[in-house]
């Protein structure tokens, strides 16, 4: 997608009247200490200890996977976003030792005519507060900004999932919605907090 302006230097003119999205060739991202890479079909046994892990799905909304064939499922799933250009999924890894997956980190439910997407991230319990998280969110949000050329990212969260919240703030993310009993699960009405982050590179007089 390109740019232009106009004699108002604040106000930005998308060439598309809807965002452009195509994640082929694969996007790998390397940062200081991580690997994001595409998700392979040996990545699914990782898949399984980490979505089957009761701490790690506490805040998901879903309920640990029991079998393998699930993580088979779910890797078809990304599998099929990536193909179809409606979302993208990253496996992370450490730059040291790329082909072990601990965790992913993805951009879907994107909204094409909003320039908008919704992360979402997920890592293995033994690489938690290493900063590991921060430093790929940030990575995807820039990658979000400057190739995709999203106007904003949001991400849904459980609010007692503090961690997450604080990664969020952390990485520029704002709350900008808390939804009262919006989600149904396991027998009972949960509530939902709605961060955003907004493309400080385009102005709020962007016209599309």
């Amino acid at each position: 997608m390109s740019f232009s302006t106009d004699n108002h230097p604040n106000k930005i003119f998308l060439s598309k009247m809807m965002l452009q999205v195509n994640f082929h060739p694969f996007p790998e991202i390397k940062t200081e200490r991580l690997l994001l890479r595409r998700l392979i079909r040996e990545d699914t046994e990782e898949i399984y200890k980490m979505r089957s892990d009761k701490n790690v799905m506490k805040f998901i909304g879903k309920d640990p996977i029991t079998t393998m064939q699930e993580a088979i499922d779910f890797y078809n799933l990304v599998n099929d976003s990536l193909q179809n250009n409606t979302g993208i999924t990253w496996a992370i890894a450490l730059i040291d030792s790329p082909q072990k997956m601990i965790g992913t980190i993805g951009l879907w439910r994107i909204i094409k005519e909003h320039f908008r997407a919704e992360i979402g991230y997920m890592l293995m319990p033994g690489y938690w507060k290493k900063g590991l998280a921060k430093e790929a969110v940030l990575r995807v949000i820039q990658f979000g900004f400057d190739q995709m050329n999203l106007h904003s990212i949001e991400a849904h969260i459980h609010p007692k999932n503090l961690a997450s919240a604080s990664l969020l703030e952390a990485t520029g993310f704002i709350r900008e919605a808390y939804f009262k009993q919006d989600f149904f699960f396991n027998g009972a009405f949960e509530d939902t907090g709605i961060y955003s982050l907004l493309n400080t590179k385009q102005s709020s007089g962007t016209k599309r």
